[in-house]
């Protein structure tokens, strides 16, 4: 039920709980189509793996969520609703909390592709050729022609983390964020440590999801990763 939280904070009386929510399946995601900052709605499938998101957010040991935080982007803003909805109602109880606010910001936007939104993977790769086309997907420093790199994507989104949610989670709250894959993997790599080669491995499929536990200095004291058969989220 929302609102019960156990012993995995014994010890650490301010520890702040942060939820990371890769947005559900959207239509470019199930055409395989670089999406970037496109704007397309989410499948059946993603509403789906939304909902389940929030589903399980009710049968873990999470304080009530003070604030959640999403991009304008609507899949992530969309998927966001379905997790409240879903948190916040579950039809296996009567309980229903009020909605926490949230905050968009276009700070945890996608990575934008540049000349690539919008375009056919497969297609991009036959004019462009294989390897550069691997190279600007999956290289940390590459940058796609009028886009970000994967870098650059990372120096935004820590930065917005650390003036906007790091203060709240030093304060003991509970925050969701509902963002998109890089943004999400460049995060992942501040809090982990990751170097350049780890994050290029970390790969989060739509309705990812991971709960870490922050002390009062910003470190992390706990995390956990939601994967099956080593997947994190759903099939790409």
């Amino acid at each position: 039920m929302p609102g019960k939280a156990d012993s995995l904070d014994a010890g650490h009386p301010r520890a702040g709980t942060l939820i990371l929510v890769r947005h559900g399946q959207s239509a470019t995601n199930a055409a395989n189509i670089f999406t970037g900052i496109l704007d397309p709605p989410l499948t059946q499938r993603g509403v789906h793996e939304a909902r389940q998101v929030g589903t399980r957010l009710r049968s873990v040991p999470i304080p009530p969520i003070d604030h959640a935080y999403t991009s304008p982007l609507q899949r992530a803003s969309s998927s966001l609703s379905h997790i409240l909805e879903t948190y916040l109602n579950g039809a296996d109880s009567g309980d229903s909390s009020s909605s926490p606010p949230v905050t968009v910001d276009a700070a945890l936007n996608e990575r934008d592709y540049g000349k690539l939104n919008g375009r056919n993977k497969a297609k991009v790769a036959e004019e462009y050729g294989a390897e550069q086309v691997n190279a600007w997907r999956r290289s940390y420093r590459a940058v796609p022609p009028g886009g970000e790199s994967l870098e650059m994507t990372v120096e935004r989104a820590w930065a917005y983390y650390c003036a906007e949610i790091q203060p709240r989670l030093e304060r003991g709250e509970c925050v969701l964020v509902v963002s998109h894959g890089n943004t999400l993997r460049g995060l992942c790599m501040k809090l982990d440590g990751l170097d350049e080669d780890q994050v290029l491995r970390l790969t989060l499929g739509t309705g990812a999801l991971r709960i870490y536990r922050i002390d009062g200095d910003g470190h992390v004291i706990d995390r956990q990763i939601f994967a099956v058969h080593g997947l994190e989220g759903g099939p790409q």
